[in-house]
């Protein structure tokens, strides 16, 4: 059997955002825009392309910020974080138009998370012959490894495959919605069972596997050898159905609509005139000019910067 292609799949808002907290404020376009957050992507971008080389790739952009199929099931689904700034949603445009220039397939859909749109796109391409990279930390995507499958915190240079999600999680790729159906996720604001934690949601997914199962055999979580078993029991009970609509919350979606898959996210000629364009814009200096082009294959020719 071929070894299968590695398809990366970025999950683009977790390093626009980290870039948006951790860059300096000294960046500004040629409108007087701040482009804190548009530097440090393309400085992860093009770590990124230089260490992985990859040839085929797609990042994933979160466009469904309160147009979520999640809202409809749950009004209050990230009810808790704050609206982007305009100089934040400014950049998530202008990271989106690099990623084209440099000829990277891009995703992004208005009720579908990026989680949706790299776990549609690793289960839509798996029976092609590839196995999926995922660029992230977020714990919820490592629901979609299969065997092939790996994630990757780049920050961190760490990877993992499925076997290595009990040893991070203490429980296994496929249980991690129903984990998360149990602990919650104050992130995303998923309300889980109350009191029900880590190490407790993880003891009852070792013993019961599935969180069916477990809900079917509530009455014999009393008896097991765990600390506050019987309190366990009583809360899930009183919270069945919110731990159901949890896991609904929690379940990354694999049906999105991806568009065009007959290039499978093969990476393309980049465009030479939009990425001279941004990097004008953006008044990237001139090393970090030198390095998109050359990512992107293209010839450059310094020039100085406006003043």
């Amino acid at each position: 059997m071929a070894t299968p292609t590695p398809l990366y799949l970025v999950d683009a808002s977790l390093y626009v955002f980290r870039a948006w907290h951790s860059m300096p404020n000294e960046f500004h376009d040629a409108d007087g825009w701040p482009t804190n957050a548009v530097h440090g992507f393309a400085r992860f971008l093009l770590e990124l392309l230089d260490r992985a080389r990859p040839q085929h790739i797609a990042v994933a952009f979160d466009e469904a910020l309160d147009s979520c199929f999640r809202n409809a099931l749950y009004p209050a689904y990230k009810a808790n974080r704050e609206p982007a700034p305009e100089e934040l949603k400014r950049q998530f445009g202008h990271c989106k138009a690099l990623c084209a220039a440099l000829g990277l397939a891009t995703l992004a859909h208005g009720e579908y998370e990026a989680d949706d749109l790299i776990g549609s796109a690793a289960w839509a391409l798996r029976p092609h012959g590839f196995r999926a990279v995922i660029v992230s930390a977020d714990k919820d995507l490592s629901q979609l490894l299969g065997e092939h499958d790996e994630q990757w915190d780049f920050a961190r240079g760490q990877r993992w495959g499925a076997a290595g999600v009990f040893e991070r999680h203490g429980v296994h790729a496929h249980q991690i919605a129903d984990y998360l159906a149990l602990t919650g996720d104050a992130i995303d604001n998923i309300p889980g069972v109350p009191g029900i934690g880590a190490k407790t949601a993880a003891a009852l997914l070792g013993h019961f596997g599935t969180l069916d199962a477990l809900l079917a055999r509530v009455d014999e979580v009393p008896f097991l050898r765990l600390r506050g078993a019987a309190a366990a029991a009583a809360r899930l009970r009183q919270h069945r159905e919110q731990a159901l609509l949890s896991r609904r919350l929690a379940t990354i979606a694999l049906d999105a609509p991806l568009g065009d898959l007959s290039l499978r996210f093969a990476r393309a000629s980049a465009d030479a005139a939009a990425l001279a364009g941004l990097c004008e814009a953006l008044r990237f200096g001139p090393m970090t000019r030198r390095r998109l082009h050359q990512a992107a294959g293209l010839d450059f020719a310094a020039s100085p910067l406006p003043a």
